[in-house]
């Protein structure tokens, strides 16, 4: 998991996720395999409360990208947390058009929870200034 991301983790376009925080977290992350069994992709849904959820480090290695493959794994997220009984999917990305087509509604930064800034945001090599937008989608 860690070789498909390594390129966007350096260029600062998705978090760092440590060996352990990934082992710790597994059960969040959805996997697109190829024929051969090869991980290809990977999102993972983070539960921020009973009503909150977001989508956070989706990648799909450069050989596979354009197949839609990115598409189904945000879907299959949203259908986890629908079942969860979440309200809302929150989205950091520098791709927003994508997540606008998968029906998610800009927002403004500001109204994303104080918890995910300290958590998360706080680790990026752009913090404090950052051209990532924030989206949600209602559930």
């Amino acid at each position: 998991m860690q070789s498909i991301v390594k390129k966007e983790v350096e260029e600062g376009i998705i978090l760092p996720r440590s060996d352990d925080e990934l082992a710790t977290n597994i059960r969040s992350y959805t996997v697109a395999k190829a024929e051969n069994g090869a991980i290809v992709g990977y999102v993972a849904l983070h539960i921020h409360s009973m009503r909150l959820g977001e989508i956070r480090s989706l990648i799909v290695a450069e050989g596979y990208r354009h197949l839609r493959i990115g598409t189904h794994l945000v879907e299959r997220a949203v259908e986890e947390g629908r079942n969860l009984g979440l309200e809302e999917v929150l989205a950091l990305t520098y791709m927003g058009t994508f997540f606008e087509r998968l029906g998610f509604v800009e927002i403004p930064k500001e109204t994303i929870p104080e918890h995910k800034i300290w958590a998360d945001c706080i680790k990026c090599k752009h913090f404090p200034v950052c051209n990532e937008i924030s989206l949600i989608k209602k559930l």
